[in-house]
C-alpha cells in the first residue's frame, strides 16, 4: 500500500514474508536510482561542499543525483558532473553500484571515476542546491575519511572503488 508520493519518491507499507515464514509489515522508500561521480584530474580530485536539509549542515562529498526517467546512469554520470561542477570529462569509468540503505531503500547509487576534466560553459546548477566546488589531493582522502571530513557513505564507498 502506497502511504504517500512526491516526485520520483515513494513511500510503500507492505507485508514481507522473512526467510524463515513470518509475515512482517515494513515501510519500503522507492527513490529510483542514483549515481556519484569522483572527477580526478592529475593528483587531485574534486569534491562538492554541499548543504543538506535533512541534517541543516554541510557535508563534503562527491558530485551525485539522480537518474530521469529514462537516462541511463552513464547518462546521469555526464550530466551531474556538468550540474554540479561546471566540468565535462573526456572517460567515466564505471565502477559498478551500491546498495543506499538496503534497511528501509532498495535506492543504487552507480559509481563512476571520471578523468581528462575540462570547464564547461553551458554550467548550471539546480536552483535547490547551494554547493561549492572544493580541490582535494587524492593522497589526503584517505586521511579526510579516517578524520571524518568526508562522512558521506556514497562517498567513502566511491573513494574506497576508485583507489583499490
Amino acid at each position: 500500500m502506497e502511504i504517500c508520493s512526491a516526485g520520483r519518491l515513494t513511500v510503500e507499507k507492505t507485508e514481507i514474508t522473512l526467510p524463515d515464514g513470518k509475515k512482517k509489515e515494513r515501510v519500503v522508500v522507492h527513490p529510483g536510482g542514483a549515481v556519484a561521480i569522483l572527477p580526478v584530474e592529475g593528483d587531485d580530485c574534486y569534491l562538492i561542499r554541499q548543504y543538506r536539509f535533512a541534517i541543516d549542515d554541510y557535508i563534503l562529498e562527491a558530485p551525485a543525483g539522480t537518474i530521469d526517467e529514462g537516462e541511463e546512469p552513464h547518462e546521469t554520470a555526464y550530466r551531474e558532473l556538468i550540474e554540479e561542477t561546471g566540468m565535462r570529462a573526456e572517460t567515466f569509468v564505471p565502477k559498478g553500484w551500491i546498495y543506499s540503505s538496503p534497511g528501509y531503500t532498495d535506492e543504487r547509487i552507480w559509481l563512476y571515476l571520471a578523468r581528462g576534466l575540462s570547464p564547461c560553459s553551458d554550467y548550471c546548477m539546480d536552483d535547490d542546491e547551494v554547493i561549492e566546488v572544493v580541490r582535494v589531493p587524492v593522497a589526503d582522502l584517505a586521511a579526510m575519511i579516517a578524520d571524518e571530513r568526508i562522512v558521506d557513505a556514497k562517498t567513502i564507498c566511491l573513494i574506497c572503488r576508485c583507489l583499490q
